[in-house]
């Protein structure tokens, strides 16, 4: 629309007087006002775009993407929807950074009404154009302004942005969110957990548990809702990370307290499992395709038909045990347990300093983790790769968990090739349990004697091979990686940071 153009964030109303003022009547201010229209603040869970400087708004079918400097807009509808599924545009291509597992959900709504004006010279000719964007919500209400600037330099242009940069209610896309749903949170998948050296070991697992209890109960909604696979993800890992804990921090809690928790988080779990192993599979679903000739892919449309259907049924039972009365109780219960101080039940190393167990315990787990890769050869069994994938992942939850005890830079030294390692087994363990799910499902299908098993079996095989090729190449890189992490460098930084 122009050659230069701005946009600004306010946390309450915009009066356009303050732009006649600025004109001191040498040019003519022209405006017209449309009717109010519901809106809605798109953005993923944990609101990546609002974090970024950037809002996007959706209303009267019609998507608007708002950042500093930058206004476009495109037709659609956004809600639910994953970016790369909208329709070419503007604004699709202003978004080609949004995480690809996410779902666009609405954040904030309200009313909308935008005022459109333009700025004239003596000969009526447009110089300036722009609109008010007033957001009302039942909470609060912001305004964006956007100026473009037309038919060349403008001093007007100037000095209206100069008189709009004076307002003390001008804010980033954050302050229009926070301004619109004051009482919103921002999501956080790994909050930060301050820790004192001298912390009782005991308060410190209290607050990793209590902290992703709760992240975990952040991405209830999301999972009901079905935005997306990543809520249930989050959700997953939330209650890994406290079962982690309870394991983990030996003698913290008592025998008794710590067994009762266990089964609590592990039965917890269990009606998640099925229904995330069909996500992955049913993610993968274009990667399988790819594995396969395309004359085997009616047998992978049959058995893709297979896994949506059992996915339908695992997630309804799943979204109604999140709305069960006996659910909510149990993690009301839960979170009484973990922040009421009488009803932790104490080990013998519950008083420990924080920092003194966290040295113990991490160099214990990485002298484990060494013996355990030492074993690891070319033709060992998958089993023993999988347990050495978890003793990995215990090193380094132990390592993220009192990580802001330690020198931060030295810390991620380390967790570097560790890491490295943690994504290699994860693949490694990922091809292992496919290639078993999809024998277990042809196992299945040969039992019913449907008519289709012929060609399922044939595109199972197929995608199985490929499998079992990846799976071999991905234990080569774990056996590369072990040697970086079993190294004298590395041991010396271990030994270093943890003795």
């Amino acid at each position: 629309m122009g050659k230069e153009s701005s946009v600004f964030f306010l946390s309450g109303r915009f009066d356009e007087k303050a732009i006649e003022g600025v004109l001191k009547n040498h040019w003519n201010l022209t405006i017209g006002e449309s009717s109010k229209r519901l809106f809605h603040i798109l953005d993923c869970h944990d609101q990546s775009l609002v974090s970024k400087g950037k809002l996007l708004i959706e209303t009267d079918g019609k998507l608007h993407l708002f950042s500093f400097k930058r206004h476009v807009t495109q037709q659609g509808s956004g809600a639910g929807q994953f970016v790369q599924n909208l329709p070419n545009g503007a604004v699709r291509s202003g978004l080609s950074k949004f995480p690809t597992l996410r779902a666009l959900i609405p954040i904030a709504s309200g009313t909308v009404k935008v005022r459109k004006f333009s700025v004239l010279d003596d000969l009526r000719k447009t110089r300036v154009q722009g609109q008010v964007v007033d957001l009302v919500s039942d909470h609060g209400r912001a305004t964006i302004v956007v100026l473009c600037q037309v038919n060349g330099p403008s001093s007007s242009f100037k000095n209206i942005r100069k008189s709009i940069e004076k307002n003390k209610d001008i804010r980033n896309a954050t302050g229009v969110f926070t301004a619109l749903s004051p009482d919103t949170p921002r999501y956080q998948a790994k909050p930060d957990i301050p820790l004192a050296r001298a912390e009782p070991t005991v308060d410190v697992a209290t607050k990793i548990i209590g902290t992703y209890l709760a992240v975990a109960r952040q991405n209830e909604n999301g999972v009901i809702a079905d935005y997306d696979t990543e809520f249930l993800h989050d959700y997953r890992v939330s209650l890994r990370r406290i079962r982690s804990v309870l394991s983990l921090f030996k003698g913290v809690f008592s025998p008794h307290q710590t067994m009762g928790l266990k089964r609590t988080f592990s039965d917890l779990m269990a009606p998640t499992n099925r229904l995330r192993d069909l996500d992955v599979y049913l993610l993968e679903k274009n990667n399988y395709y790819s594995m396969i000739p395309e004359n085997l892919h009616v047998g992978a449309e049959i058995m893709f038909a297979q896994f949506e259907a059992e996915r339908k049924r695992s997630w309804k039972v799943l979204s109604q045990k999140f709305r069960s009365v006996s659910y909510n109780r149990c993690m009301l219960e839960l979170s009484r347990q973990i922040t009421d101080p009488k009803s932790v039940q104490t080990g013998p190393n519950a008083e420990l300093a924080a920092y003194d167990f966290a040295c113990t315990m991490i160099w214990k787990r990485y002298r484990k983790l060494c013996r355990r890769a030492r074993r690891i050869m070319p033709n060992s069994p998958d089993t023993l790769v999988h347990d050495l994938r978890i003793e990995g992942k215990k090193l380094r939850y132990l390592m993220e968990f009192f990580g802001p005890l330690f020198n931060q830079k030295s810390l991620n030294t380390i967790l570097k090739p560790l890491k490295k390692l943690q994504d290699n087994l994860g693949r490694f363990n990922d091809f292992s349990v496919q290639q078993k799910a999809l024998l277990e499902l042809v196992d299945r299908q040969v039992e019913t004697e449907q008519p289709e098993i012929a060609q399922l079996a044939l595109s199972a095989g197929g995608v199985i091979t490929v499998l079992k090729q990846r799976q071999e190449a991905e234990r080569q890189r774990v056996i590369a990686h072990l040697r970086g992490l079993d190294n004298p460098e590395i041991k010396h930084q271990f030994r270093r940071l943890f003795q």
